[in-house]
């Protein structure tokens, strides 16, 4: 916790969530992966709308396809919440979900050997698809030695237990992110481990400005940039749910930063390439792709509030 001081309030809270978190994290383990799966998905359908992201999700779908009629979207957005309910659900029992489990069908694990025995370092970028967790498992199973950056949580009894959650299935590094994570990764990429972010949230300040569903929006150019600092290349993949908690990783094929001697030109070109990945991606299966989460600016929200839409 550093040395930031803590009032004895906020410890106690702290350690109250940290002992639900364990009990959460004990009976999923003790169900089995695909009736846990079922179970998380039928809680969030049922939940999930009754929500205030619900409203948020329903104007991101507007945004992103507004030539869609409100049958689609309520489709849609069903499927998403039983997506995010089984992932949610899914995370305590990852370690049994990883192509040597048999449950994650890895496609184009050619790619992925080329990566392990090629002795130079990439970048694996992606986006909340589905149970995105499956993408650093599969990274790890292949053998691929690599940064996993991961949002740290506020409480820090909780954020140990998600870490050592991670370790049950081989993510041992971790980049938080930050100003530390961002040394971290360059340490890393150094000695040449290769590192993975996901790249299809707002990054507000510092981000690059490129269009996702024909609307400006703002985007993290670390990937980018690491990619150009180190010669190498953006190597995207992406995660499928087949049925219950059985998936497909996808290894697409990799992305090659310009490289014109205008950094700024550049590292906007390869912001650029990941968005349209990850819109390619969710326009394949929407009912996939995290849609709670502010993806536009303030004013596409604003101007749907003006027409009455929402």
């Amino acid at each position: 916790m550093g040395d930031k001081r803590i009032s004895w309030g906020q410890d106690l809270a702290w350690r109250a969530e940290a002992v639900a978190y364990d009990v959460f994290t004990f009976l999923m383990r003790l169900m089995p992966t695909d009736f846990a799966s079922d179970v998380g998905g039928a809680l969030f359908r049922l939940l999930g709308p009754l929500t205030k992201t619900h409203k948020l999700a329903w104007q991101n779908l507007i945004l992103a396809f507004p030539e869609k009629d409100e049958a689609w979207r309520r489709q849609i957005l069903k499927e998403q919440w039983d997506s995010n309910g089984r992932t949610v659900f899914e995370f305590p029992q990852m370690d049994r979900i990883r192509p040597s489990t048999g449950r994650v069908e890895l496609v184009n694990a050619e790619r992925m050997e080329e990566i392990r025995t090629g002795g130079k370092p990439v970048v694996f970028v992606s986006g909340h698809l589905s149970n995105w967790e499956v993408m650093p498992a599969a990274i790890v199973d292949s053998g691929v030695v690599c940064q996993m950056t991961y949002r740290a949580a506020n409480n820090p009894y909780v954020d140990k237990r998600i870490r050592d959650s991670r370790a049950r299935y081989g993510v041992q590094l971790f980049a938080p992110k930050g100003g530390d994570g961002a040394r971290e990764l360059l340490e890393g990429m150094k000695k040449g481990e290769s590192v993975a972010l996901m790249n299809d949230q707002k990054f507000n300040r510092g981000g690059v400005s490129v269009p996702f569903f024909g609307r400006q929006v703002m985007a993290a150019p670390g990937p980018s940039r690491l990619a150009l600092r180190f010669g190498t290349v953006l190597q995207p993949m992406s995660v499928q749910r087949l049925k219950g908690a059985r998936f497909r990783a996808v290894v697409h094929d990799p992305i090659a930063i310009p490289d014109t001697g205008d950094k700024s030109a550049d590292i906007a070109a390869g912001v650029a390439a990941i968005t349209r990945f990850v819109e390619e991606r969710v326009r394949e299966r929407p009912g996939e792709w995290f849609w709670v989460h502010r993806r536009w600016p303030k004013e596409a929200y604003e101007e749907l509030a003006a027409k009455g839409l929402g």
